[in-house]
């Protein structure tokens, strides 16, 4: 394994593959600020240029470039201009684009940058340490176990939710779940409440779906709140570029805490930056102190910091079933594999042995990788911040045409910009009267998984006797009950220490 490692090293470190590496960077960061075009859009067009190039680890090294730094760069739009194209930086926009409209833009970028870099370094040196025994743990996780984890995930969907809005949220979540069963379902290939409409055959598209409950509808709310360009008139200003050593103290456990959860998820093959970005999000909002928990979805950095370091920490976990097991973790992981097979490079147990140059400078490479995208993104965080500064009357026309052409090359299809604009004024209409979006946009994602997995586990075990069967679906489940119960229970305790009756008082 040691003369494995000095072989990646001295592969990583040649001064071709280090170019691969901040050529990558730089691709996947600029590209993936704009909405639409996701890690997944980028690597498919950078998959011909990979396979001239003929050396399967300087190729590797480059597409993996381009994804990690397309997670990087995908905060940038989401923080700026409430327009996550990319469904693993949805999360980061809760309190990102807060932060932004509050004038500190450069700060939010700035923590986005530092736990971006934070969360995929962690999650190289796991990878480096533990990647052949988490293979055999990813290889414990079925299709009951996957049903459970999006249980999981839809049971900590009160932390999406403001006061009192526990059933707006779960409303707005259960609308997201019927949204999701739109199109061929998991056991029949029929499709299904699809109003004869054949553009809808395949579902709604997630790109188009996002910018109608973000974007779409922050733009009509600056064009239809005049009263929002006197009160925040001052938002405009780059400021704050830095944080305080007290906010980096405060951020460093949930960059630790959500760095190895988001590694650990992305590992498991399926479930991907996405849940870990949801699920970190969830989970420090709930062990917050309750006058910290206020401030997540109102422009809390320990709101922006978790996603951020929990779905690049995810990023390269989802690496550890890819090169070990030769089973793609996530849609993007599924495209590289593509990629190495096209390469010659058969990826399985036998990789890190018969071919540790490759194995070995990828992973090395993901730690450069992260070092040249937070060298590079630090100091353009004031000019990028001043997208904020733009007067209005050009900022809102930005948002309208990023938002349309996300849409349109994410389908390329026409019939999603009539989808995008009812959904986004459906969704405007809705904000205004103060319904949380961030759940309908959880359900969907998370429906077709929960579906799916569902559907899978009722075949295999006929009936639903995989819920008592398998013990490790019943941990999760009982995790899920708790989160639903947990967030209740410290409601009540605190309205009963209100009357001064809790504690034997």
């Amino acid at each position: 394994m040691l003369d494995g490692i000095l072989i990646g090293l001295s592969t990583a470190f040649s001064f071709s593959n280090l170019l691969m590496v901040i050529g990558g960077c730089l691709i996947g960061t600029f590209i993936g600020m704009l909405p639409g075009l996701g890690p997944m859009s980028i690597i498919s067009i950078m998959i011909p240029v990979a396979i001239s190039i003929g050396d399967p680890s300087a190729a590797l090294i480059l597409l993996a470039g381009v994804y990690y730094g397309a997670i990087f760069g995908g905060s940038t739009s989401s923080i700026l201009i409430n327009a996550p194209g990319v469904a693993s930086t949805v999360a980061t926009s809760f309190d990102g684009y807060p932060l932004a409209r509050q004038g500190k833009a450069g700060k939010a970028l700035t923590v986005a940058a530092i736990s971006s870099f934070c969360g995929g370094s962690i999650g190289a040196v796991l990878l480096m340490i533990f990647a052949p025994a988490l293979a055999s743990v990813a290889l414990l996780f079925h299709s009951a176990e996957y049903f459970a984890l999006m249980v999981v995930g839809l049971s900590a969907i009160a932390a999406f939710a403001g006061t009192g809005q526990v059933v707006k949220a779960l409303l707005m979540t259960v609308l997201g779940l019927i949204m999701a069963t739109v199109g061929e379902g998991a056991l029949f290939n029929m499709p299904r409440f699809t109003m004869g409409i054949m553009d809808l055959q395949s579902g709604f598209g997630f790109i188009t779906l996002a910018m109608a409950m973000f974007a779409l509808p922050e733009a009509l709310y600056l064009v239809l709140d005049t009263s929002r360009s006197k009160t925040e008139g001052g938002s405009n200003e780059i400021k704050d570029l830095r944080i305080t050593r007290a906010e980096a103290k405060s951020i460093a456990p949930v960059i630790g805490r959500q760095s190895i959860q988001g590694f650990l998820i992305g590992v498991l093959p399926g479930a991907g930056a996405t849940i870990a970005s949801f699920l970190g999000y969830a989970v420090e909002r709930n062990i917050a102190p309750k006058d910290e928990q206020k401030e997540f979805g109102k422009g809390s950095i320990k709101g922006l910091a978790a996603p951020e370091s929990a779905n690049n920490a995810a990023c390269t976990g989802s690496f550890v079933p890819l090169l070990t097991l030769g089973i793609p973790g996530s849609g993007t992981t599924a495209i590289l594999l593509g990629a190495l097979i096209a390469l010659n490079v058969s990826p399985g147990p036998r990789l890190m042995v018969d071919e540790p140059e490759i194995f070995w400078a990828v992973i090395i490479s993901m730690y450069v990788g992260n070092l040249i995208l937070l060298v590079l993104n630090l100091p353009l965080i004031p000019y990028i911040a001043k997208v904020l500064a733009v007067p209005r009357n050009y900022l809102i026309p930005f948002i309208f045409f990023f938002t349309l052409m996300g849409a349109y090359i994410g389908q390329n299809n026409a019939t999603e910009l009539l989808i995008l604009v009812g959904l986004g004024i459906c969704a405007t209409v809705l904000r205004f009267a103060d319904y949380p979006l961030a759940p309908l946009l959880i359900g969907f994602i998370l429906g077709s998984m929960l579906e799916d997995n569902f559907s899978r586990s009722m075949q295999l075990y006929d009936g639903l006797g995989f819920l008592m069967e398998r013990p490790m679906t019943i941990g999760l489940l009982g995790l899920a009950a708790l989160l639903v119960i947990l967030p209740s229970y410290r409601a009540r305790r605190a309205r009963l220490r209100q009357r001064g009756v809790a504690d034997g008082d």
